[in-house]
């Protein structure tokens, strides 16, 4: 499904984070990236989904296939459209709109009602804690609630590879096994690919099929 060979990403024309890395995540398979910070794992979802543009970041040598078709050179929007949907680190979201409108904007490029109304609710289902507080303002959840609507609002998209960056962060011990919990079952029920950025090695592997 995705390929991504022997990659060099330069910022600002002059900083080299990578160099001649390549991973492979098959479909169905959930792969680990790991290292410490700094390491430029964040920088290879980025240049996967092609946000690098966005910190004066590029791909200056090797290339990025999904599903046979080169996407080094295409911009995000393009991207998210064939099914790779990235989830930030730290739980990014729009703060003034409610728990119930955040999930919604994931599925701001699809048209169909009756599919996005099933898919909203499966996205409860899979965060029932989300439901108790869909009218409230995303700005005053937890480190934990943020990270479960970001990932209730990327299963909107219909997301055929999931980037997910650092999901862990921040989060106490239950929170962190919880919301692995919920990536396996999602990963399982959803057929979803993943590509998991971590820096706790331990649960990532666990879920993962490789590292």
């Amino acid at each position: 499904m995705l390929e991504v060979n022997n990659i060099e990403v330069i910022y600002n024309k002059v900083i080299l984070v990578l160099k001649g890395l390549s991973l492979r995540v098959k479909n169905g398979q959930v792969v680990a990236l790991l290292g410490a910070n700094g390491a430029g794992k964040s920088t290879v979802l980025k240049a996967i989904s092609g946000l690098l543009s966005t910190g004066l970041g590029e791909v200056t040598d090797g290339d990025i296939q999904f599903d046979n078709d080169r996407i080094d050179q295409l911009g995000p929007e393009k991207i998210v459209r064939l099914g790779i949907i990235q989830v930030m680190e730290g739980g990014e979201l729009f703060k003034h709109l409610t728990v119930d409108e955040n999930i919604r904007v994931g599925a701001y490029s699809r048209t169909c009602s009756a599919e996005i109304r099933k898919d909203i609710d499966a996205a409860y289902r899979y965060f029932p804690r989300l439901l108790a507080m869909k009218d409230h303002l995303g700005g005053f959840l937890s480190g934990g609630e943020r990270q479960m609507l970001v990932l209730a609002r990327s299963l909107m998209a219909k997301p055929k590879l999931l980037l997910l960056d650092e999901p862990s962060l921040g989060l106490s011990p239950l929170m962190v096994r919880d919301i692995f919990r919920i990536i396996r079952q999602i990963n399982s029920n959803e057929k979803v690919s993943i590509l998991l950025v971590e820096q706790n090695v331990s649960i990532a592997l666990r879920v993962s099929v490789y590292g």
